[in-house]
């Protein structure tokens, strides 16, 4: 198996690249943000690749960074979302802009990639594996002022916001960014808001 090449680029076409190690011109299948990085790069480089083996083929797809590596494999774990459909998402979202989409549950914005559709978006949004890896790298950030995990005065309390700081913990952030990122949306959003409101506001919120 083939894991890493060290060459030059020697030509760039929709869908992948060939890289010239040593002579020989390895082809590759790369997302449109690989494509772009390799090709404002000068000299020697290294890519990252991911071989896969089908009876009547050899795929190799290469990757400028370890983290959309990661973002492929992960992809190509939800049913239905093969190599070619992963290589859509990645061409259209940074790894850490699809962990956001996915931690906030941003439909539209998965959906409106080039050439994945409503159903695949929905399907990788929902799948439990996809949600754990993107609560792991949609790392909470300051809301603007510069301060992370500050807590903010806590409301009354209620079972909404109870349930909703819990649901947060659960996904894996700590619970003073959990309190504190509820306690903005309750803010925002008004004594009556639904727990579903509260938990999707926050999430938005701490993926920023």
């Amino acid at each position: 198996m083939i894991g890493k090449l060290t060459g030059r680029l020697d030509g760039v076409h929709e869908g992948g690249c060939v890289l010239d190690v040593n002579g020989v011109g390895y082809l590759l299948a790369c997302s449109r943000k690989t494509l772009d990085a390799l090709s404002a790069r000068e000299g020697v480089q290294k890519v990252l690749v991911e071989t896969h083996l089908r009876q009547d083929a050899i795929t190799l797809y290469g990757f400028a960074d370890a983290a959309e590596r990661e973002a492929f494999l992960a992809l190509i774990e939800v049913k239905t979302v093969g190599p070619q459909k992963a290589l859509l998402v990645l061409s259209g979202l940074r790894p850490e802009e699809l962990a956001r989409a996915i931690a906030a549950k941003e439909r539209k914005r998965l959906a409106e990639v080039k050439g994945l559709g409503a159903a695949t978006a929905n399907r990788i949004i929902d799948e439990p594996a996809m949600q754990k890896w993107a609560v792991g790298r949609a790392t909470p950030e300051a809301d603007g002022s510069g301060a992370v995990g500050i807590a903010l005065p806590a409301p009354e309390a209620d079972d909404a916001t109870a349930d909703a700081v819990s649901a947060l913990v659960n996904l894996g952030w700590k619970r003073p960014e959990a309190q504190a990122a509820v306690n903005r949306a309750r803010a925002r959003l008004g004594a009556e808001a639904p727990l579903e409101g509260l938990i999707r506001d926050s999430l938005k919120a701490l993926a920023r």
